[in-house]
């Protein structure tokens, strides 16, 4: 079984020539994807550049024709992602090395593999923002501290430790007693808060005493956006999906949104799903000063130095409530809607900062105005985070699974 290790050979073939070298060395067989288009290759590959433009669906000499490097980089991505896939149930590793170019299609291809599969990208952006390449796969990003132009004595302690990464990765994969997804226990999972913290933990120990593995995720954007994926891969039996706040923030604009598609894997997918509304009176920001100026007047909270809460207004979960509805109501799978009519969050109750007993209201009722029969909503005089209502969203789910 190969790692797969992909780059440009006409720019970086002798760095990658070196760390085919030390994989080979270290008992791990390279399986070498040429993405390069000018020059000709340093080294003969294991699948040409010709088979890699093919897959994105244009060809190299089209791709030199048109003389657009940054077109260029979109075609071999796209086509890296592709002729990967064909290696996905062979593949022990991915590794690539490279500056802007490289990582964008190095990390491409890594994203277009599933969880599990090791992944390392030794890149020149390393250090700094690296959340458009990793997305929510399990890349590891390795800073190669200078460019990746020759070999030097610190390029080669690097590259070669980078090398010894993957050996270590790849020969680990071999121990692994059974495919993810495949284990003892089938996998559900849950979004939590700091705020939801108490009804999650509660619903997690009851699932867990079911026989279930609970993976619970942070419900921060990536943390929703990491669940959806899982669903997606067919990895999990259920979601337990209490805490929907970064609905909110995709809604009014703060910084822990998970995008528009937020709250449909489960539903697309079929899985059973428990859905209720978690810190839906929230939405996120950073510093007070990085608010922006169109809110001020707004309704705040400081969480900590680092994170300010906006309360949401009856308005805007007026629309949240329609969106929830409609997408549970499109789900293909057993659905239930869970509202906690005393408060949605740790400070949404009386006496606490966000208790704003209208905004809640025009939540529930939009729920009410939107929700398809099909799907089980239940309403019940509880808060959030009273173990009453986590013990009903646990069973609710388990009745699910079991039937």
């Amino acid at each position: 079984m190969p790692v797969l290790l992909i780059g440009t050979l006409d720019t970086k073939g002798a760095e990658y020539a070196f760390v085919r070298d030390l994989l080979r060395a270290g008992g791990v067989s390279p399986l070498v994807i040429d993405a390069g288009v000018t020059g000709p290759p340093f080294f003969e590959p294991d699948v040409p550049r010709e088979r890699l433009y093919a897959a994105a669906g244009t060809s190299l000499e089209a791709v030199r024709r048109a003389n657009d490097r940054g077109k260029a980089i979109e075609a071999a991505a796209l086509g890296a992602a592709r002729i990967v896939n064909e290696y996905a149930n062979q593949a022990e590793g991915i590794l690539a090395l490279g500056g802007s170019a490289g990582t964008t299609i190095g990390t491409a291809a890594m994203r277009a593999l599933p969880f599990g599969i090791p992944k390392l990208m030794v890149s020149t952006l390393a250090s700094g923002q690296v959340k458009q390449y990793v997305g929510v796969r399990d890349v590891l990003m390795m800073h190669s501290v200078v460019d990746i132009s020759g070999l030097n004595r610190i390029s080669r302690v690097v590259l070669t430790n980078a090398a010894n990464a993957m050996i270590g990765m790849a020969k680990g994969q071999a121990h692994r007693s059974q495919p993810l997804g495949l284990t003892e226990k089938p996998l559900v999972t849950a979004t939590m808060f700091g705020v939801t913290t108490p009804c999650v933990e509660a619903a997690r120990r009851l699932l867990e005493a079911s026989d279930y593995e609970v993976l619970v995720f942070h419900a921060t954007g990536t943390g929703g956006l990491t669940m959806e994926s899982f669903v997606r891969d067919g990895l999990i039996r259920g979601v337990l999906d209490l805490t929907t706040t970064e609905l909110a923030d995709e809604l009014v604009g703060g910084v822990l949104t998970a995008g528009p598609d937020r709250l449909t894997a489960a539903g697309l997918c079929g899985v059973p799903q428990v859905i209720s509304l978690g810190a839906l009176d929230m939405v996120n920001f950073g510093p007070p000063d990085t608010v922006p100026e169109k809110f001020r007047g707004r309704r705040f909270y400081q969480h900590n130095p680092t994170v300010t809460l906006m309360r949401t207004t009856p308005e805007e979960n007026d629309r949240l409530g329609k969106e929830i509805a409609q997408k549970a109501s499109a789900a293909r799978g057993p659905t239930a809607v869970l509202l906690p009519l005393r408060g949605v969050s740790a400070i949404d109750r009386a006496g606490q900062p966000f208790w704003w007993p209208e905004a809640d209201q025009a939540l529930f009722q939009s729920l009410r105005n939107w929700m398809s029969p099909h799907v089980r909503l239940l309403e019940l005089d509880l808060h959030v985070n009273d173990a009453e209502f986590a013990g009903a969203a646990a069973r609710t789910l388990l009745d699910f699974l079991s039937g």
